[in-house]
């Protein structure tokens, strides 16, 4: 059967293929709490398995497996491999919000499907399932390799892709089916950091006097407010960035710094001894979060040894962390796309000669485990259905037209770049 007539059954049979994410999405996958895809990714594991892949299916955390599925191709060696990449966790859900029905019993009307993970990235996850069901029942035999990653914790920077990498899991392009409105992006980067200020002594609240008056001979300092000082120094910083950098593609000023959450003193018959800020770190793709730290910290440290008693007590600094539920912490590396790689513009080609429009390569505004691949030296890029105004969001959904149109050019993508010798 030729790819055209593969193209057709995805237009014909795309109840199928509504169903499949319907299913998908009434696996109740939410992170936070998360801890909960075991039955959602066993399902993926069997769909696969049933479809001639070889499954490697292990627990990230306990009840949070990665499911791993390779078809290795019928010449793997002369022919380009492929990852296609997706997470199954979906965004919390709060009690209180007020959505039309229960958000994990889908509701299909008016062309949309209506649910939580509808466009981030369950959508994305049915395409690729129902591409290779499609491939699979036509009997195709593809030349090079592909590998399919269903992988949790991405919602909670807990970077199930990034344990793939490190499982050894490496192709010639990795292809990420997130939320992108069927546009080729590339992403900055995000590091979190706790900074702290502490003091080496406790003093009681009585003796403030003596430490803000002159005369007092208290060398001591009320640790919230010597934070106000790091603060102001991490406003300087971000305005200095929007001055100095930018990226095509990116508004001046998307490079931020954000104070999230603050935290500090005992109560109130202490003088504050501690406080820690926790920052989020928004970076370009062309920039590394090592070389962020390395900024942030160097100013950080200059506006304490301004400073005489920061001079004394200096910041301390926690970067990054494995997962946003147990330590408060999360790294997503940038992902910078070559649009002249080979893969780029076989991906370009397949959009375009389906749906004859105009691909659209840029930057996306937010982040996926996109960089984790850059990070491991796998040239990658994000692709994939869903709008992101309704990621995360109340009555969150897709739109069925598009999930069909990206199904079919993924179906051609898989089957080009596998056909494409090395």
């Amino acid at each position: 059967m030729k790819v055209e007539q593969l193209l057709q059954q995805v237009d014909h049979r795309q109840d199928e293929l509504v169903n499949l994410l319907m299913k998908l999405i009434e696996f109740q996958t939410p992170a936070p709490p998360a801890r909960n895809t075991e039955q959602a990714q066993q399902f993926v594991a069997q769909f696969l398995d049933e479809r001639g892949f070889a499954i490697d299916k292990w627990d990230v955390y306990p009840g949070d497996p990665n499911v791993v599925a390779v078809r290795k191709g019928t010449q793997s060696r002369q022919y380009n491999s492929l990852i296609v990449n997706g997470h199954i966790d979906v965004a919390e859900v709060n009690e209180n919000e007020e959505w039309e029905a229960d958000p994990f019993t889908p509701i299909v009307r008016d062309g949309i499907v209506i649910g939580r993970g509808a466009a981030d990235m369950k959508g994305g996850l049915a395409g690729a399932l129902f591409a290779i069901q499609l491939l699979h029942e036509a009997g195709v035999d593809l030349p090079g390799d592909l590998t399919l990653q269903s992988v949790i914790g991405e919602e909670v920077g807990e970077a199930g892709t990034l344990e793939c990498c490190k499982r050894g899991y490496t192709a010639d392009f990795a292809l990420v089916v997130d939320s992108s409105n069927l546009q080729i992006l590339g992403q900055g980067g995000v590091i979190t950091g706790w900074i702290t200020v502490k003091s080496k002594q406790t003093h009681h609240d009585a003796t403030r006097k003596s430490m803000i008056h002159a005369g007092g001979k208290l060398f001591a300092a009320s640790a919230i407010e010597k934070m106000m000082k790091i603060i102001q120094g991490l406003q300087d910083l971000e305005k200095h960035w929007a001055v100095m950098k930018s990226y095509p593609g990116y508004e001046p000023g998307t490079n931020t710094i954000n104070p999230a959450v603050i935290e500090g003193g005992r109560h109130a018959a202490f003088i504050a001894d501690e406080c820690r800020i926790w920052i989020t770190v928004h970076f370009y793709p062309n920039e590394t979060h090592e070389q962020i730290i390395k900024e942030v910290e160097e100013h950080i440290l200059y506006v304490a040894a301004s400073d005489p008693w920061l001079r004394e007590n200096p910041p301390t600094f926690e970067w990054g962390g494995s997962s946003m539920i147990i330590d408060r912490g999360e790294i997503f590396p940038a992902l910078e796309i070559d649009p002249t790689h080979l893969a780029v513009q076989t991906l370009v080609s397949a959009h375009e000669s389906t749906l004859h429009e105009e691909a659209k390569i840029g930057v996306s505004p937010s982040v996926t485990d996109g960089g984790w691949f850059g990070d491991a030296g796998i040239p990658a890029a994000i692709y994939g259905p869903g709008e992101l105004k309704y990621a995360h969001s109340i009555n969150e959904q897709i739109s069925i037209n598009q999930l069909v149109q990206y199904t079919k050019v993924l179906l051609k993508f898989i089957y080009k770049w596998t056909h494409t010798k090395k």
